[in-house]
């Protein structure tokens, strides 16, 4: 089982109501899971609990059972470098770095991911070429230019290879499609399941395009997930 998630509570700040309020979820290993819910209902901080951004102050939180909950903050982000590949809505690429240079990132901050990467390819670089050739980007077009002049669809790929390098077990996508048109959104798609699938990855992808949901091997709605999510049915008093 890729996350085991057991009677979660969480609030930004003591006092405040909470936002995540859930019983029981699963993900099993190599399960793509559509997480589909209107702004408010608890995505992003959903993400940023099973990543281990945050704890919750109540409840459990497994990823490739390991107890999330129960670890310092600075064992959370070294658990987070190993084994989690997050794509972002805005994809977040370091403007000053190099297309090469953000896709090996996340080798720098963690020793396992770089070992994988050693057991496939001569360098991060070599793997990251390998990757984004995979994804369809003209690398010698490319090389050089700064991240900021890419097209959106360039962006997108290169933070697809930045969050696959070095095979972390879980990739969580937030809204990274919110932008863009029908049929790039589907290719986007493609190209991210397919290289999931090929690592046997785990794949937990929150939008609120429900168009996309045929895609995934299971949908899940945080209105009914999430007890705190507005529009949730209360139990009456």
């Amino acid at each position: 089982m890729t996350v085991e998630v057991d009677g979660i509570r969480f609030a930004w700040k003591p006092g405040q109501r909470d936002v995540v309020d859930i019983e029981c979820f699963r993900v099993s290993a190599g399960e793509r899971v559509f997480i589909e819910g209107p702004s408010g209902s608890g995505k992003s901080t959903l993400f940023s609990l099973l990543g281990g951004v945050v704890s919750p102050r109540e409840g459990t939180v497994r990823v490739l059972q390991t107890n999330l909950s129960r670890m310092p903050a600075h064992r959370r982000d070294l658990f987070r470098a190993d084994h989690i590949g997050f794509v972002f809505q805005m994809f977040n690429l370091v403007p000053y770095l190099s297309m090469l240079d953000n896709v090996t990132l996340p080798c720098r901050f963690s020793l396992l991911r770089r070992k994988r990467v050693r057991s496939r390819a001569e360098s991060p670089e070599a793997e990251a070429r390998r990757l984004l050739d995979r994804l369809g980007l003209d690398q010698h077009e490319l090389h050089g230019r700064p991240v900021t002049d890419l097209s959106i669809g360039q962006q997108q790929r290169v933070a697809i290879a930045r969050a696959l390098i070095g095979a972390p077990e879980l990739i969580m996508a937030d809204e990274p499609t919110s932008s863009l048109d029908e049929g790039t959104r589907e290719r986007f798609l493609e190209v991210l399941t397919a290289q999931c699938d090929e690592m046997g990855a785990s794949l937990l992808f929150a939008s609120h395009d429900m168009r996309l949901s045929s895609m995934f091997d299971r949908r899940v709605s945080l209105i009914e997930l999430n007890r705190a999510a507005p529009g949730q049915p209360k139990e009456p008093t």
